[in-house]
């Protein structure tokens, strides 16, 4: 059967966090491992409302086949939302409808990546975006990022060493450190990618989730011939509509849009039309509040616990929004062998290796915030530092 196979699939690993998901199916274990948003929080009686009233109002249409580009109702409100939230003019036939970011990723992959082409990745970077990239066998050039934002040394040595097609960014409340760069990081990167070829994506799951400090600029109007934005409804509504999109320029869009036909002719109609009446009848600031001030608590509490459980040389950041922060452990520590003791001591989290390219082990893990209450946070907390406490003794 091996023979079978193709050697992307092959090169491939499967998701790491997907296999720990697994170990942490047991209810006695307090998890910081997932990135799930908070169900609690999901507006599951609106979206029930909406879709009585798609099915009512529109239902044969809405069980149709539809265009590729998506439901137009839907990219209008994106484009009016951009235009409001952040002073972007965003055309709704620059927004292509995807079926969650992760799509997105694929989409730009195939369109854009021959085996071997330097693609740039922060350092830790998405797990989804290596995953996603990696079918398409580039070569990962990774650049390191800190509370600042971007190395911009780094970045330079890889601009000029090999003319990458692709620099991919989270550069608010990054997954997985939290971390969000500055307005000066954020004016460097755009000069010197500016002077390239090379295209810039700004995935920006998080950007609304912001609970402290002030919005930055974005990434479009620095440099808007070479940013594709990618978004999702995942974190502000509901991950399982998977309704995700990607802003690009024309020309780019075009060959976007012949790879999204190819993958599924055009992502759930049904979903797009139930999503868009929800954003009709709904107040989504008034929503998105809710999560704010919900996660807002949730990132104090855990940052208030860190202090008072961890030891001595473990920091942490503390992002101004999102759903994670970053733990650096001493050196001599391996975030892998904490887990395993970790999960002995019933308590869960991501080890930071999976979010590096080719390391095998590191002193960095991944805490998520958003799924548990305050109370769970201090014992999960507590716990986990007495693992830490132990290994360095």
């Amino acid at each position: 059967m091996d023979s079978l196979f193709s050697d992307r699939i092959t090169d491939v690993p499967q998701s790491f966090i997907r296999e720990i998901l697994k170990v942490t199916l047991d209810p006695s274990i307090i998890s910081f491992a997932g990135g799930l948003p908070n169900r609690q929080l999901f507006p599951v009686q609106a979206l029930q409302q909406a879709a009585d009233t798609v099915f009512s109002q529109a239902g044969m249409d809405a069980l149709q086949y539809a265009n590729s580009e998506g439901y137009l109702p839907l990219r209008e409100f994106i484009a009016q939302r951009y235009r409001q939230k952040q002073q972007l003019e965003v055309a709704p036939e620059h927004i292509l409808i995807t079926t969650g970011s992760q799509q997105g990723l694929d989409l730009l992959g195939k369109t854009l990546i021959n085996s071997g082409d330097p693609v740039m990745i922060e350092a830790p970077g998405y797990l989804g975006a290596i995953q996603a990239f990696s079918m398409y066998r580039p070569q990962f050039e990774t650049i390191a990022v800190d509370e600042a934002g971007m190395d911009i040394p780094a970045l330079e040595q890889v601009l000029d060493r090999c003319s990458p097609k692709l620099l991919y960014t989270v550069p608010n409340f990054q997954n997985p450190s939290g971390i969000s760069y500055s307005s000066d990081n954020r004016a460097a990167v755009a000069a010197r990618i500016r002077e390239s070829h090379c295209i810039l994506i700004q995935d920006d799951p998080y950007g609304e989730l912001r609970f402290s400090g002030h919005p930055r600029e974005n990434f479009l109007s620095l440099i808007p011939e070479q940013t594709v934005l990618l978004g999702s409804f995942s974190k502000t509504v509901a991950p399982a509509l998977r309704i995700g999109w990607l802003v690009a320029p024309p020309q780019l869009m075009e060959k976007l849009l012949i790879a999204k036909q190819a993958s599924d002719l055009h992502t759930d109609y049904l979903a797009q039309r139930i999503l868009h009446q929800y954003l009709r009848d709904n107040d989504l600031d008034l929503h998105v509040n809710r999560i704010i001030q919900a996660y807002g608590r949730q990132k104090e509490a855990m940052v208030a616990a860190i202090g008072r459980h961890f030891p001595a040389g473990v920091h942490c950041t503390n992002p101004e929004g999102g759903m994670f922060l970053w733990v650096t452990l001493p050196a001599a520590i391996s975030a892998m062998e904490l887990f395993h003791t970790a999960i002995r001591e019933k308590v869960a989290f991501v080890p930071g290796t999976p979010f590096y390219v080719n390391r095998q082990d590191c002193n960095t893990l991944r805490l998520n915030f958003s799924c548990m209450d305050s109370e769970t946070i201090e014992r999960g907390i507590e716990r986990l530092g007495q693992a830490i406490q132990g290994m360095m003794a």
